[in-house]
C-alpha cells in the first residue's frame, strides 16, 4: 500500500472512534435527563438526516478540492456538534450536526481509496479499512461506556479548570469534553494526508444544478447490471448495522437487564465478528467474486431474530460475534465492488455520494420505524423480531434480482466483471 493509504487509516481511525464513544454518550446523556427511550432511538435515524439530505452536495464538494482538506472540514463540523451537546443544546439537536459532519467526511474517506488504488488492491484495501473502522467501534463502544461509568466519571468531574466554570456536571458530559480532543487529533493526521494528483472536478456556480446531476447519478448507478446489486446489498447491510449499534443495547436492556456501560461491551463484540469477516474477505475474495456473498445477508436477517431466544451472556457474545462476522465478510467485496464501477461510472466523490444517499436513508428509514415501534409501546423483542423478517425478506429479493441479471442480462455482466479483473480497464 501506498503511504498516505496509512495516514487515511489513522485519520479515520480516529474520527470514527470518536462517533461511537459520542454514540454511547449522548444516549447515557438523554437518559441521564430521564427523557423518553424514543429520543434515544431516534439518534440513529437523526444522524443519517444529512447523508439523505446533501447527497446531491456532498460528493461534489468532496471532488472539487483536495479530500484531505475536506475530512478536516468535517471533524471540525463534528467538533462544533461536541460543543453545542455540552453547552446546552439539545441533544438530539447536536447529534443531528455530528451527522452534518460525517455526512461530508464519508465521500472523501472512501472517495480517495479509488483515486490512490489500482482495483486490484480495492478488496484488500476495503479490508483493512472496514477491519480498523471495526476496530474503532469496538473501542469507540468501549471508551464511551468507559468514559460514562462511576470510575473514569468521577475522575474526570473532579478536575476543576481555576477561575473557568465549565457547567459539565454529568458523566456524560465529561465524556463529550474528553472526545472533543479525539476529533482534534483526527484532524490533525486529516491535514497529513497527501495529494492524490487527481484533478479537482470543480463545482457549479448555482448548487442547485448539482440536483439533476446528482439523480443521473443515481439512476445511472440503479441501472448498471453490478451497481444494482452491489448498491442494493451494501445499502441494506449499513441500514442494519446503523441500526444493530442500538438494537444490541436495548436487547441486552431487556433480555440481561444491562446498564450502557455493561451493554456496550457487547456491541463491541459484534464489531468483533464484524472485523474478522471483513479481514478474512480481504484475503479470500476477489473483486469479480463479490456477488457470492449475498446468502450471507439473508442469514443476518434471520440471527438477528434468534436474539430473541438468548438470555446468557456466554451465549450471547459467541452468538453476536458469528452476527458481526457474517456482515463482515458480506460488506468488503461487496463495497470494494460498488466503488469500482461509481468511479468507473461517474468520479469517486459522486460515487460514495450516491452510496451514502441510499444507505444513511435506509439507516433512516429503518431506525424511525425501530423509534415509532418503541414509542408505539412495542417490547424490544417484537421489534427486533419485525426488523429480523425485514432484513431477511430483502435480502432474497435483491439474490433473485441477481439471478435474473445473471439469465436475462449475461453478456452485459461478463462485459462487467473482465473490467474488474483488469487494472488498466480501471477509470
Amino acid at each position: 500500500m501506498k503511504r498516505g493509504f496509512y495516514t487515511i487509516m489513522t485519520a479515520q481511525f480516529f474520527s470514527s472512534l470518536a462517533d461511537n464513544a459520542l454514540f454511547v454518550a449522548a444516549i447515557e446523556l438523554l437518559r441521564s435527563r430521564q427523557a423518553p427511550e424514543w429520543q434515544s432511538a431516534a439518534l440513529v435515524p437523526l444522524f443519517a438526516f444529512f447523508y439523505v439530505v446533501l447527497a446531491p452536495f456532498v460528493g461534489a464538494f468532496a471532488d472539487a478540492r483536495p479530500k484531505g482538506q475536506v475530512m478536516f472540514i468535517s471533524n471540525a463540523i463534528k467538533i462544533v456538534g461536541c460543543l453545542l451537546m455540552l453547552f446546552g443544546t439539545h441533544p438530539l439537536l447536536a447529534y443531528t450536526v455530528v451527522g452534518l459532519g460525517a455526512a461530508a467526511y464519508s465521500p472523501a474517506k472512501y472517495g480517495i481509496l479509488t483515486e490512490l488504488l489500482p482495483p486490484s488492491q480495492l478488496v484488500k484495501a476495503n479490508g483493512w479499512i472496514e477491519g480498523l473502522t471495526i476496530a474503532s467501534i469496538i473501542l469507540g463502544v468501549l471508551l464511551g461506556g468507559q468514559l460514562v461509568g462511576p470510575m473514569l466519571s468521577s475522575l474526570l468531574l473532579s478536575v476543576n479548570l481555576p477561575l473557568v466554570d465549565t457547567h459539565i456536571d454529568r458523566p456524560a458530559e465529561a465524556a463529550i469534553a474528553v472526545l472533543v480532543f479525539v476529533y482534534a487529533a483526527a484532524a490533525i493526521f486529516n491535514l497529513r494526508i497527501p495529494l492524490t494528483g487527481v484533478t479537482p472536478r470543480p463545482m457549479p456556480t448555482n448548487p442547485m444544478a448539482l440536483l439533476p446531476d446528482f439523480w443521473r447519478c443515481n439512476t445511472r448507478l440503479w441501472r448498471d447490471r453490478l451497481g444494482q446489486i452491489s448498491l442494493a446489498t451494501t445499502t441494506l447491510f449499513w441500514g442494519v448495522s446503523g441500526n444493530l449499534r442500538y438494537i444490541v443495547l436495548a436487547w441486552a436492556s431487556a433480555a440481561l437487564g444491562y446498564g450502557t456501560t455493561q451493554a456496550s461491551g457487547l456491541v463491541g463484540v459484534v464489531a468483533i465478528g464484524t472485523a474478522v469477516g471483513a479481514v478474512i474477505a480481504s484475503m479470500k475474495m476477489r473483486l469479480d467474486q463479490a456477488t457470492r456473498v449475498m446468502p450471507l445477508g439473508i442469514g443476518m436477517g434471520l440471527l438477528v431474530i434468534l436474539m430473541n431466544f438468548i438470555d446468557n451472556v456466554w451465549v450471547a457474545a459467541p452468538f453476536l460475534v458469528l452476527l458481526g462476522g457474517l456482515g463482515g465478510f458480506l460488506v468488503v467485496p461487496m463495497n470494494a465492488l460498488l466503488q469500482h464501477r461509481g468511479h468507473n461510472l461517474m468520479g469517486a466523490g459522486r460515487s460514495i455520494a450516491v452510496q451514502n444517499f441510499n444507505e444513511q436513508a435506509c439507516i433512516l428509514g429503518l431506525g424511525a420505524l425501530y423509534a415509532l415501534s418503541t414509542g408505539l409501546g412495542w417490547s424490544a423483542f417484537a421489534a427486533i423480531t419485525a426488523f429480523g423478517v425485514l432484513v431477511a425478506g430483502t435480502m432474497w429479493l435483491i439474490a433473485k434480482w441477481h439471478q435474473h441479471n445473471q439469465k436475462h442480462h449475461a453478456v452485459e455482466l461478463d462485459r462487467l466483471l473482465e473490467i474488474a479483473r483488469r487494472d488498466d480497464l480501471h477509470g
